[in-house]
């Protein structure tokens, strides 16, 4: 067998990508025929070859490329062991799924060779000890993981804005382990709910707009006891957010030479609309989700900045 050594960054690609919140399966296979079609030199395999191959000569292989580019090699697998019933208590994992688990790449010494203070679950990794509280940790140091329940929503503004009002009613995302997650739309909820209902231990909650009834009764075909559903009471997640805190934010974006009341969003139009026109209207840039929900992230500063349904839907979430 005859291979190259792993770079530093490779190395730590590797261990981000095996933390991810992903199937256990689909992530591990991924990353260790990445790390064989990227080294091994003799024998050269193929990816179709590869696919062909049983999970254990696969995780073998890889595990002898990792940890033989470290510069020493280490006895302490308690991380491998406690990754493995994490996988199993997050994911619904098969047989050759264990035999992937059942690794033991050098997790130790691997972080004391990259700079990992950058990549959120990898500073958890490194938390990850024999006589660790790891929920204590998660709590203190804001770790989001261990994750224990799944929000999924339409899209980006929901992912930005959910955990930050929720920070400002007591009920923090990252101390609590909740992931949220952008499907991109309404029919992709459904399938991506479908997807990790199968996949997934964890509770999941799913928050549609008000326009979603049928999708509402696609997901409740398949909803498990441990889930719940949240149709908005009003259009879109935008036309949840206070109107005080939208003038805010356009005003303080915009403060040189823009300056707007909640009268300039009474139109009686749903509040991306009301917002496109303004900005067109204005002579402004284009309206986007993405950036603005960004501005109002920074605008939020007190509870007073978060509606009754927002707040109805944290407490839901925290229950």
């Amino acid at each position: 067998m005859k291979f190259k050594k792993l770079s530093n960054y490779q190395i730590k690609i590797s261990m981000d990508r095996l933390t991810r919140f992903k199937p256990a399966e689909e992530k591990y296979l991924r990353v260790f025929s990445d790390i064989i079609l990227s080294c091994l030199i003799e024998p050269k395999y193929k990816k179709s070859e590869l696919l062909k191959m049983p999970y254990e000569d696969i995780k073998a292989l890889a595990e002898k490329i990792f940890n033989s580019s470290l510069p020493t090699a280490g006895n302490n697998f308690y991380k491998n062991e406690f990754l493995k019933d994490y996988e199993n208590r997050l994911f619904n994992n098969s047989e050759e799924t264990q035999s992937l688990l059942n690794n033991k790449l050098d997790y130790e010494t691997a972080l004391s060779v990259v700079d990992y203070k950058d990549v959120l679950n990898l500073v958890w990794l490194n938390n990850i000890s024999k006589n660790a509280d790891m929920i204590a940790l998660r709590k203190e140091k804001k770790l989001l993981y261990p994750i224990e329940k799944v929000i999924i929503a339409e899209g980006i503004t929901e992912e930005t804005l959910l955990p930050e009002f929720s920070k400002f009613c007591g009920y923090d995302f990252y101390e609590n382990g909740v992931k949220i997650l952008s499907a991109g739309g309404k029919n992709q909820v459904v399938k991506l709910y479908y997807k990790l209902s199968e996949e997934l231990k964890i509770p999941i909650y799913v928050l549609l707009d008000k326009d979603a009834k049928s999708n509402v009764e696609s997901i409740n075909k398949k909803l498990r006891v441990q889930d719940k559903v949240h149709l908005l009471n009003s259009g879109e997640f935008e036309d949840l957010l206070p109107k005080p805190l939208i003038v805010k934010t356009v005003n303080n974006e915009f403060k040189n030479f823009l300056k707007i009341t909640t009268k300039d969003l009474d139109t009686g139009l749903p509040m991306v609309k009301t917002l496109e026109e303004l900005f067109k209207d204005k002579c402004l840039h284009e309206f986007k989700k993405a950036e603005f929900a960004q501005r109002v992230k920074q605008q939020i500063k007190a509870e007073r900045d978060i509606s009754p349904e927002l707040r109805n839907i944290i407490k839901e979430i925290s229950v």
